[in-house]
């Protein structure tokens, strides 16, 4: 079986561009063989950290986080990609891309600046048109009296870090060869009209992932200030229709639609996973929430993925580099943490499930790794295969 790598380029990491990741036997749909890279499929120096594909064509879109921009790549060959139409400006640091179920748009992301971008995509599956969203406010912004109130908090019992904090014991524990990698939660720019004070506790929007729902909604997270925000998508951009105010300090990062109709969102800072559903009227909250206990206070959650029967969910921690195993209990309502287990790799940013392997990215490794799953538990076991890839950030099996 074969994947697609998204992966920090020279400018920011070591990869050349997009890579080509085969596990066993390349016809095989399974993943449980040796690993290893087939090679670059294309070059992109502006760091393609996350991929996606169109539903029906053989066509690619990344996420060129460093230079602001989505492209598009067609296949040109087996394993080779060329790049479709020209990048289109999406917003600083960009982060992710996901692509309308009807191939009609995609939308991108943005860590920098907090922008959700909808781009048009024609026939041919070439980006076009991009339409900025309404900016996220922040729930937390001001107290009854006008004072910022502060980003740090209490949940699920846990004292969660405020951003800045955050990243500077994220900087530590990784050393300084890999510092440049943490993103800089503490040098988000300050204007002239903002006094020392309301910058010391400022929280920035980060948006962070797009996820399409049934029934035409899309959900959205901002990881800064703690929302998850629903849309609705047309020609001209994305409408607003409700959001959700998760824990101050929690850090929503990415989320997973369930089959069972609900919505998992694990949060980077707090490192929990949290269950949201929709009532009869339509309107989305919280339902439930599980922390990732045993994690430790300089700990990061990164990817949240299910099994193929959606009855375990999976949820990686950077830092202690684990992935936490949840089991999905009652009518998806609840998920119930099972046990953290060893990734054998380091900082692992992203992870998929194929039948009874978990694929690790470990972006700080420089390597991907399998694991066998218990066919009982889907706990993983200890590292079958490895093999070298330059900062891999995302894996996206080929279709």
């Amino acid at each position: 079986m074969r994947f697609w790598v998204g992966a920090y380029a020279a400018d920011s990491g070591a990869a050349e561009g997009i890579g080509l990741l085969q596990a066993g036997e390349a016809d095989s749909p399974v993943a449980s063989g040796p690993l290893g890279m087939v090679g670059t499929a294309v070059v992109a120096p502006g760091s393609p950290s996350w991929v996606a594909a169109h539903p029906t064509l053989d066509v690619l879109y990344a996420a060129l986080e460093s230079d602001g921009t989505v492209q598009a790549y067609r296949r040109s060959a087996e394993t080779r990609l060329a790049p479709l139409g020209t990048p289109v400006d999406a917003g600083a640091a960009v982060c992710h891309v996901a692509v309308a179920p009807d191939a009609s748009h995609l939308v991108a992301s943005c860590w920098g600046d907090g922008r959700v971008v909808r781009i048009d995509l024609d026939a041919a599956g070439r980006p076009s048109r991009p339409v900025i969203a309404a900016d996220a406010s922040d729930p937390y912004g001001a107290g009854p009296t006008g004072e910022t109130i502060s980003t740090g908090a209490r949940v699920s019992g846990a004292a969660v870090p405020d951003l800045a904090a955050a990243a500077r014991a994220l900087r530590e524990a990784v050393g300084e060869q890999y510092a440049h990698f943490v993103p800089a939660y503490d040098d988000a720019p300050v204007t002239d009209a903002e006094s020392e004070e309301a910058a010391a506790g400022e929280r920035v929007s980060r948006a962070h992932q797009a996820i399409f729902l049934p029934g035409g909604l899309v959900a959205t997270t901002d990881m800064g200030l703690d929302l998850v925000r629903f849309w609705r998508s047309g020609p001209a951009g994305l409408r607003p229709v409700q959001e959700v105010v998760l824990p101050q300090g929690s850090g929503p990062r990415h989320g997973l639609w369930h089959p069972s109709g609900h919505l998992y969102v694990v949060t980077e800072l707090s490192r929990e996973v949290f269950v949201l559903a929709a009532d009869a009227s339509g309107r989305w909250s919280i339902v439930s929430g599980q922390p990732l206990i045993g994690t430790l206070d300089t700990d990061t959650a990164a990817e949240l993925c299910a099994s193929r029967d959606g009855a375990t969910v999976y949820a990686g921690v950077r830092g202690s580099d684990t992935v936490g195993v949840l089991s999905v209990r009652g009518a998806g309502e609840q998920v119930q943490l099972l046990a953290l287990a060893d990734t054998g790799t380091h900082w692992p940013r992203h992870h998929v499930v194929v039948a009874d392997t978990l694929l690790v990215a470990g972006q700080l490794a420089d390597e991907i790794v399998s694991l066998p799953l218990d066919v009982r538990t889907g706990i993983p076991g200890r590292v079958r295969h490895r093999t070298p890839s330059p900062s891999p950030t995302r894996l996206l099996p080929l279709r």
